[in-house]
């Protein structure tokens, strides 16, 4: 039986916010199930090694440039795309009448989706918990899972000299957007006070950007420059077994955020400027919100109000 689900909203953190619908419908059929998302969800770098997880099929779609899939033409260049496969099944994680037409157009026999024409307000995950239950009648309530060979994990423990003996800490420094980079000034507090409590190393993850890497710079720039290695310059898939050698994560709404939860790493997310279901949807996570606030969404504008004491509160009661 092949099997193909379709998640076309962006990024890594929406990708894996949709990995426990996948892997309920791998396990309800008994095969893995082809993902068709977006090439920027970056899906083949960190789920090439997940066992419920067959193709990765790239969407090229974008509403800012014209692309393989956009458009009349790109429609059908879609269908073509998907029709070789000989998928049996789909379950179209979106109420786009395009992709069911798309989908049977392609030969694919059964089709499941959200109700169509009902975009607007609509929940991250509670139109994908509804569909599997209605169709395959199973309650979602798994963590999202990314998994990584164990050999693999311990490679990397030699190479990256990593040693249990010390507190291993990923930092998510990094962020999509300026509103949800908390200042370095933070992380060197948190630092500081950990190294208080046990030796420590700290493994930085951020992009390219060039706001990132100031942040980057500012950290490395201190006497912690010797506790800490920079991942700037590894792919997704070669930081993943390093972060599977962390023993804790503190990081901004970011994709490391969702990867490190996602292996199964306790993870600290600071929320300042984003709905806070991206920082709690896995038990994994432990949300930690501006000082003066209730909740977070976007405009919150709290990057500057994450108290540091609080996220050394919480990683103390994390670890002990």
């Amino acid at each position: 039986m092949k099997i193909l689900a379709i998640q076309n909203r962006m990024g890594i953190g929406d990708t894996v916010i949709f990995l426990p619908f996948i892997k309920a419908i791998s396990k309800k059929f008994g095969a893995p199930v082809s993902l068709l998302v977006k090439e920027n969800s970056k899906a083949n770098e960190f789920l090439n090694q997940t066992n419920y997880i067959d193709e990765i099929i790239h969407l090229e779609r974008d509403n800012k440039i014209n692309q393989k899939h956009d458009g009349f033409k790109g429609f059908f260049k879609l269908v073509s795309d998907i029709k070789k496969y000989n998928f049996d099944k789909v379950f179209i994680f979106n109420s786009s009448l395009r992709y069911n037409l798309i989908s049977r157009l392609a030969g694919i026999k059964e089709v499941f989706q959200y109700p169509l024409f009902e975009k607007q307000n609509q929940h991250i995950t509670e139109p994908a918990k509804a569909i599997i239950k209605k169709y395959l009648d199973i309650e979602i309530i798994d963590n999202p899972e990314i998994q990584i060979d164990n050999s693999l994990v311990k490679k990397t423990a030699v190479n990256f000299k990593i040693n249990n003996d010390e507190l291993n800490v990923l930092l998510g420094v990094g962020g999509s957007g300026p509103t949800k980079r908390i200042p370095s000034k933070t992380f060197l507090d948190v630092m500081e006070k950990l190294e208080a409590f046990k030796k420590c190393r700290f493994f930085l993850a951020t992009g390219k950007n060039e706001d990132e890497q100031k942040i980057l710079m500012e950290i490395l720039d201190t006497k912690f420059k010797e506790k800490c290695v920079a991942l700037d310059n590894l792919s997704i898939k070669e930081i993943l077994p390093v972060i599977k050698n962390c023993n804790v994560a503190i990081c901004n709404d970011t994709s490391f955020s969702h990867l490190s939860s996602a292996l199964g790493i306790k993870t600290i997310t600071l929320m300042a400027d984003t709905p806070l279901i991206y920082g709690s949807y896995n038990k994994n996570m432990y949300p930690i919100i501006p000082d003066g606030e209730t909740t977070v969404s976007h405009n919150t504008g709290g990057k500057d109000k994450i108290n540091p004491d609080k996220i050394y509160e919480k990683l103390l009661s994390i670890i002990n």
